[in-house]
Formats: C-alpha cells, sequence, structure tokens
C-alpha cells in the first residue's frame, strides 16, 4: 500500500470519528427538542424540508443535492424514531414502488404497514393504526390515479407531503427466453408504461394485470414461461432474473405520491396547495373557478377532471397552486373561490418535494 492511500485512509478515518460525534450531538438535541414539544407531533414535514433546502443550497459537491437530500434524510429519520418511531402505511406488499417512496420520504427508521389496497391505506391512517399513509397520485406517462382522486375527495386526511420516484422498470423471468414466455404480469399503469417495449419484443405474450407489481413477480415465479415486470428489487425476494433492465418508454418515467396525515402543515417557504372544486352549472362558471388565481397571481400546476357522482357530465376539478393556503395573495384567491365555487375542498398545503 502507498504512503498516499495510507494518509487519504487516515484522513478518512478522522473524518468519520468526527462525523459519528456530530451525528450523535444531533441526535441528543433532536430528543431535547421531542420533550419539549407540547403537541406530540413527531413529524414537522416544513422543517424537515427547510432542512434539506438549506443544505442543498449550501452544497459544494462532490455529492449531488439528491445524494445530501437521502443521506440527511435517513440521518433525520434515525433521529426521529429516538423520539417516536413513526408507522407509514403503504399500497404494498414490501417491494412495490410504494414502499421504495415511503423509504425515500421518511428514511428507513420506520415501521412500514403495508396495505392491499389504497382504500387500505386511507382507512389505516383515518382509523390511527398509522400516523401516515403514502399513495401514488399520478404518473408522467400514465396520468392520475383515478382511485386515489375519489378517496382524497371523501376523506377527512390532509395531504401533509409529496414524493417524487422516478419509476425503472425491469423484465424479470425465471427464464430470459423470449420465445418461452407466453404471459407478462404487472399493474395495470405498468403495463402502460412499457407497452412499445412489449410491442416490440414480446408482442405475442398476453398481458395480466395484478393487484401490483410484487404480485407480478410471485406469479411470474411459479411459471417457467410468464415474465413480471416490477421493479429490479422484486428480483431478489422472488429468485427471478433480470432479464431486461428500464424498459419503460419513457426515460423520465416518475411516479408522484402524496404522504396522507392528519396535521396541517406550516409554510415552509417552498409550498403547494392542493383543492377540488367544482362549478356552479351556468355559462362561464368554469372560466370563474380560474379568475381569482389569475387576478392575485397564483400560478396553477395541475388541473385534473373528474366525472362527479352528483349528475350525468358533471365534473370536479382537482388542482394544485404553488403557495400554501397562508400565503397572503393564495389566501385571498382561495376566499374569492369560495364564492363563486358549487363545492370547494383544500386537501391540504405541504412542501413542495426535494
Amino acid at each position: 500500500m502507498s504512503d498516499n492511500l495510507k494518509q487519504f485512509r487516515v484522513q478518512i478515518d478522522s473524518i468519520d470519528d468526527e462525523l459519528l460525534k456530530l451525528i450523535n450531538q444531533r441526535a441528543a438535541l433532536a430528543q431535547q427538542i421531542g420533550h419539549l414539544k407540547e403537541d406530540g407531533v413527531v413529524l414537522r414535514p416544513e422543517r424537515e424540508a427547510q432542512v434539506l433546502q438549506r443544505l442543498q443550497n449550501s452544497n459544494a459537491g462532490p455529492l449531488s443535492n439528491q445524494a445530501v437530500a437521502t443521506l440527511f434524510t435517513e440521518v433525520m429519520s434515525q433521529c426521529r424514531a429516538l423520539e417516536a418511531p413513526l408507522s407509514v402505511a403503504y399500497l404494498g406488499p414490501q417491494g412495490t414502488f410504494s414502499e421504495a417512496a415511503a423509504l425515500k420520504r421518511f428514511g428507513s427508521a420506520i415501521h412500514g404497514l403495508s396495505c392491499a389496497t389504497i382504500d387500505d391505506v386511507f382507512r389505516a391512517v383515518e382509523s390511527g393504526l398509522a400516523h401516515y399513509g403514502v399513495v401514488p397520485a399520478e404518473n408522467s406517462t400514465e396520468g392520475a390515479i383515478g382511485r386515489t382522486l375519489d378517496l382524497l375527495l371523501q376523506s377527512p386526511l390532509q395531504v401533509v407531503g409529496e414524493v417524487m420516484l422516478a419509476i425503472h422498470q425491469c423484465l424479470l423471468a425465471r427464464q430470459c427466453d423470449f420465445a418461452a414466455i407466453k404471459t407478462v404480469y404487472s399493474h395495470s399503469q405498468s403495463l402502460g408504461q412499457c407497452q412499445g417495449w412489449l410491442n416490440a419484443n414480446l408482442p405475442n405474450a398476453a398481458r395480466i394485470a395484478v393487484s401490483s407489481n410484487t404480485e407480478a413477480a410471485r406469479l411470474a415465479a411459479e411459471n417457467s414461461h410468464s415474465a413480471a415486470i416490477a421493479g429490479v428489487q422484486a428480483a431478489a425476494h422472488f429468485g427471478l432474473s433480470v432479464c431486461v433492465e428500464n424498459i419503460e418508454d419513457d426515460a423520465n418515467n416518475t411516479t408522484r405520491f402524496l404522504v396522507l396525515g392528519n396535521q396541517r402543515v406550516a409554510p415552509s417557504g417552498k409550498d403547494k396547495t392542493s383543492l377540488v372544486m367544482s362549478a356552479a352549472n351556468r355559462p362561464g362558471a368554469v372560466h370563474d373557478l380560474l379568475t381569482p388565481l389569475a387576478k392575485h397571481g397564483v400560478s396553477m400546476t395541475k388541473l385534473e377532471s373528474r366525472p362527479a357522482r352528483s349528475g350525468l357530465w358533471e365534473y370536479i376539478f382537482f388542482v394544485d397552486i404553488e403557495g400554501h393556503q397562508q400565503d397572503e395573495k393564495v389566501a385571498a384567491a382561495l376566499a374569492e373561490l369560495k364564492q363563486v365555487a358549487a363545492f370547494l375542498k383544500i386537501l391540504g398545503s405541504y412542501p413542495v418535494a426535494v
């Protein structure tokens, strides 16, 4: 071993020792803060978002901002767990992208609660079985998850955060002989995200939608003439080979997940507000809904229409706007919206995904 290499390793060891001491000091301070809290709320989404944003703004590299966010999310997760462990419900089973989204947002020091359906995630949080829930809301290729939107309309839960997760799909099978694959299992969203690749490479294989990509991997493990589209993490769990990676048609394929909770989140300085509304049944009513936003300079980042259950050809609109509902211009726009909308429900204000 060269003297230079030894010197560098000695320096790394010294830095590691200092890091360990500083992280434990941070953990001790987090414990003291926990003792001072009077409301018992462990997670402060706005505070964690501010920490990550500040660190990214001061990051000089060579670590990427995403690496910094991942590293300090885990530090905060471990410190938070010293105060009280959080339970987080997600659309399971284990190995799904929903679980990956939960870990990205909360870190590994949580108790994960795998749920069979999106409905079960909502129920787990509403009943107090879980502190928070993580549900898919929309995919950049396949669009909105209708069931999530429908439940947001009905549920008393607040949206307290969002997670953007890059989705990389893989073809998994016991044997990677394309000629032998007769059936491909996956969630309907994943099948849609990979239809171009499937058309080109497995045009004659039957495509069967199942409840989750993990369930697809389980089924593929039972039959040597079938395959699954799932994340790479499912391969090792079910003893499958990764035949092809990144088979999604869009290289930027991303799913947005929402974090559900029972608390209202304070402003972080870089927030988003989600709401749902409907227009009165009269000419120009939809235009009137958008006018308060334009008047007060509030940017709309999403507009999604869904059929209302109140009558044929009636619609409700899911809207995301920039800013927190406590911000002056957002509050003014929402106050005017309440006067012109037939129905208005604020789903939550929360930090923009880091």
